[in-house]
């Protein structure tokens, strides 16, 4: 079954709509996403591989994680669930938002095609979590090709050479909180 989205203003704000992910996109809606980096005890950030059959950044190294916020959740509450879908790390099932760091939200609009129109808001969280192995991450296969830990100059490295998804803003806020840590 489709995911179903809360439709926003170009404000943010909810309107009230609710409709399925596709169709959001299809007809270029607002809607809010979640962008979670967990970052382990070495300071370094979780990169997740897109898979190859997505339909947008196929390929393409990205943030930890990354989704649609869905109806009736807000965006701890997505950020959990994507978590744990997506690269099956476990972080318990209550989510205290003492765990989560709200770094900043942001809007975007990008045509991926004639068909996919994203007007997106950002809301961005840093996760900090001790003893993660990758050995022990399961992944999504639908979404994710692979996972891997990089530090801050193999971060700037893959920025730099194109070969992830473009997040400057994020990116950004990123590199001055692991400076700063």
């Amino acid at each position: 079954m489709e995911e179903l989205i809360d439709v926003l203003d170009e404000n943010g704000i909810k309107t009230g709509e609710v409709l399925p992910r596709n169709e959001v996109h299809k007809k270029g809606l607002w809607h809010r996403i979640i962008v979670i980096a967990i970052v382990n005890e070495k300071n370094q950030v979780l990169m997740q591989q897109r898979s190859y059959n997505k339909d947008k950044n196929a390929g393409l190294w990205d943030i930890s994680v990354t989704g649609h916020i869905t109806t009736g959740q807000d965006s701890l509450a997505a950020a959990k669930r994507e978590i744990n879908e997506e690269v099956s790390v476990n972080i318990g099932y209550t989510v205290d938002i003492k765990d989560f760091r709200y770094m900043f939200s942001y809007r975007k609009e990008e045509r991926v095609n004639e068909e996919h129109m994203d007007r997106q808001f950002y809301d961005f969280f840093i996760l900090r979590q001790n003893n993660l192995k990758i050995e022990e991450i399961v992944v999504q296969e639908s979404e994710v090709e692979q996972v891997k830990f990089v530090d801050i100059s193999e971060l700037n490295r893959m920025i730099e050479n194109k070969e992830v998804v473009e997040r400057d803003a994020v990116y950004k806020e990123l590199m001055d909180y692991l400076f700063r840590v």
